[in-house]
């Protein structure tokens, strides 16, 4: 059984992280360069992400409950792996509920970010926000890439 639970740990973890890299290196660089303007590939690539997010966070969830019931210790959760992975839910909660509300909001001002001055002061906001989503994302992999490093190391070590 424990040999299963910790499959179900390490397969939440791997869903987690290739959802991350596959919508950014390949649906959000995709999108951009395939689809007719800018507002379309940036509301294909917010689709994407509302649903990355809502994954990463069950998987974060469900990777914990695991966890805890593998090991039958709350002590377990405060593991650097598993703080990883608090991290990373942390991070994608903050992300989906603070940031991503905000862009929206300003892409509505803006009624079209193609057709927006690159002075336009609503178009700078949103931009600053944009910077901090990507920098909330990239924060998700790599804690997801320490974390699945740590929950490697516990496995030689027999945790």
């Amino acid at each position: 059984m424990s040999t299963f639970l910790r499959t179900v740990e390490f397969l939440s973890l791997s869903l987690w992280l290739g959802s991350d890299v596959f919508l950014s290196f390949v649906v959000a660089p995709g999108a951009f360069r395939i689809l007719g303007s800018r507002d379309q590939a940036g509301a294909m690539v917010g689709y994407g992400l509302w649903w990355m997010h809502m994954i990463g966070v069950v998987c974060g969830i469900v990777l914990l409950l695991v966890r805890l019931l593998r090991t039958r210790a709350v002590s377990s959760l405060v593991a650097p792996a598993a703080l990883c992975v608090v991290l990373m839910v942390l991070l994608t909660v903050l992300s989906q509920h603070a940031v991503s509300p905000r862009m929206a909001a300003l892409r509505v001002q803006m009624g079209s970010i193609q057709a927006t001055g690159a002075d336009n002061r609503v178009l700078a906001q949103f931009s600053r926000w944009h910077r901090i989503s990507v920098s909330l994302e990239i924060g998700v992999l790599l804690a997801g890439i320490v974390g699945m490093y740590l929950m490697v190391k516990e496995l030689g070590a027999g945790k």
